[in-house]
């Protein structure tokens, strides 16, 4: 199985080999913590000697090619063969491999299979007739299943001879990850399940893998997080290593039905002075119509606030679900905006509404700009693009009776040209990307898109500064 992914950096002229599976840890329970202790680190290194091991064996998904350390593999694939030769072996139902010759954004799935028969599986157990010990005695024992998901970023000119190497010593690390989070995070005899994520911040050219526990809250996570921000040197004002920021490769995606990202893939604007700011990280598109409510002709504002909760979510600030229509009358009834009257109308809301929600429901404070009419809109590029390159939140604006979300501007600072990235929630259709780019649901509007008779007011969330 193939995937695709956006790569910068390190990750250029590379292939991503990505390995999951699932291996069983047994060990011995007892109140002595550092005998405790010592008995995980067995069972762990007792696993590590399996996967250093000939019965360690790697299976390229979708494939025929098996690979074993310091052995040549299966096929007729010589030792001088690069990894970008691999990808002609893959049975691909999207013919991934003729569309990405070069193996550029190419994610690779690994299985790993154990021998069971022949001599390396002989060989791994006693050589002498057995020998049975018994011990009469109470004890615990503890069983914990290790969700294993290593991921390795290989140059497409590395030798396939090395491949397999570089696979034992991705999951080894991570076992060894797997173990300090154990033995850190456990109460009594209650052991969490030490669960992979995979991250790549913004502006970071690599994805870092950390190892959480289940059941640990990512507040009480807080001290873990802010060590590996400042190793990484990394800016303390935002979150970039919560649960939600994971990066999510290909054939994880599951946005509920929601599009993700939609402006990803259109053309660039504006000219070589000019300069492109626009939202950062992850939302998704709501507009008229989906989640089968009616809401055409009323409900663009409460669309465009569903866009900018859904940004607070993915980038790990919140895991406040997306409010319903219901839920933000609600919430402007219980502030006392609005009459109790206000919930099961179609009164529509403004920009104002909108920051009044995202303060009750995320604790978001929001900077309104207005303009007396659409035409002055044209005279806000440096002020967008500020928002944009320090906050990087999606804007909702609202006038007359039609409301849009800014995802971006293409601003020029020497002639003052401007355009603005419009996600546009009046759109009424399925979820088809290429219909919705290029129908111009979603893309780059000049400053006639605006009603020059008409105020505006937008409503530009601030990150709050936490990690």
């Amino acid at each position: 199985m193939e995937g695709r992914y956006t790569q910068s950096g390190i990750l250029q002229n590379s292939l991503l080999f990505r390995l999951q599976a699932e291996c069983m840890l047994t060990f011995e329970y007892c109140t002595d913590i550092e005998l405790l202790h010592d008995n995980i680190a067995n069972e762990f290194e007792n696993l590590q000697d399996r996967v250093t091991s000939d019965v360690a064996v790697f299976q390229l998904k979708d494939s025929p090619v098996l690979l074993q350390r310091d052995k040549e593999t299966e096929l007729k694939i010589t030792t001088e063969g690069h990894c970008l030769d691999l990808l002609q072996y893959i049975d691909s139902e999207d013919d991934t491999r003729k569309r990405h010759q070069d193996g550029t954004g190419v994610v690779l799935n690994i299985d790993l299979l154990w021998k069971l028969t022949g001599q390396c599986a002989v060989a791994k157990g006693p050589d002498c007739a057995p020998i049975i010990h018994h011990e009469h005695r109470n004890f615990q024992l503890v069983t914990v299943y290790l969700p294993l998901d290593v991921v390795v970023a290989v140059p497409t000119s590395e030798p396939v001879s090395s491949l397999s190497a570089l696979m034992v010593n991705g999951v080894c690390k991570q076992l060894d990850d797997m173990r300090r989070c154990l033995c850190h995070y456990h109460e009594g005899d209650k052991f969490c399940t030490p669960r992979p994520y995979h991250f790549k911040p913004h502006g970071c050219d690599y994805i870092i893998t950390v190892v959480y526990p289940e059941g640990v809250t990512d507040k009480q996570l807080e001290s873990t997080r802010r060590r590996l921000h400042q190793v990484l040197i990394l800016a303390e004002d935002r979150p970039l290593f919560r649960r939600a920021n994971a990066f999510v490769f290909p054939e994880d995606k599951d946005s509920g039905g929601y599009l993700t990202n939609t402006h990803i893939g259109l053309p660039p604007q504006g000219g070589k002075e000019s300069k492109t700011f626009l939202v950062q990280g992850t939302y998704t598109y709501h507009h008229y119509m989906q989640d089968r409510f009616n809401d055409d002709k009323w409900g663009c504002a409460y669309r465009s606030l569903q866009t900018i909760v859904s940004w607070f979510r993915h980038q790990g600030y919140t895991d406040h679900p997306i409010p319903t229509h219901k839920d933000i009358q609600q919430a402007l009834v219980d502030i006392g905006d609005k009459e109790v009257t206000f919930i099961g109308s179609r009164q529509w809301i403004g920009s104002m509404e909108v920051s009044y929600c995202l303060d009750h429901m995320l604790g978001v404070t929001c900077k309104i700009l207005s303009v007396s009419s659409g035409e002055e809109l044209a005279s806000k590029g440096r002020e967008l693009a500020h928002h944009f390159q320090t906050q990087g939140t999606p804007i909702m604006i609202g006038g007359g009776v039609l409301a849009h979300t800014i995802l971006g501007v293409d601003f020029n600072d020497v002639t003052g040209d401007l355009k603005f990235l419009i996600l546009d929630p009046h759109y009424t259709g399925p979820e088809d990307l290429k219909t919705i780019q290029d129908k111009g649901w979603c893309g780059w509007k000049g400053p006639q898109f605006w009603d020059k008779n008409a105020h505006y007011n937008m409503c530009m969330p601030q990150r709050p500064v936490e990690i």
